[in-house]
């Protein structure tokens, strides 16, 4: 038998997990968005220094991106993947104090 509470902190918990997995996801994009941007720069750097920048490109139309993903992130929707334990209960009772 569930009882209204363990139906609100099942809730709770459910939204906690969906936004930590959208905040790791996040990260993960970031991290991925800066190495290839690096590696873009250096491979400009080492062929035509003071040419044209053309790794503007990818770093604006894909910084818009990140820019949207952020905004998804941090508007906290729900998405799948599992975080760690302790996270989730951060979570919950940062959602709790609402």
């Amino acid at each position: 038998m569930t009882t209204g509470t363990d139906t609100t902190g099942n809730d709770l918990r459910q939204l906690a997990i969906g936004r930590l997995r959208k905040k790791r996801e996040f990260i993960q994009h970031l991290a991925v968005y800066v190495v290839v941007n690096l590696v873009l720069n250096l491979i400009w750097l080492f062929t035509t220094p003071g040419g044209f920048y053309w790794p503007m490109f990818p770093l604006f139309i894909w910084g818009i991106g990140i820019a949207f993903h952020a905004m998804e992130v941090f508007s906290q929707v729900f998405s799948p993947a599992s975080p760690p334990e302790e996270q989730i209960q951060r979570e919950i009772a940062r959602l709790s104090r609402r």
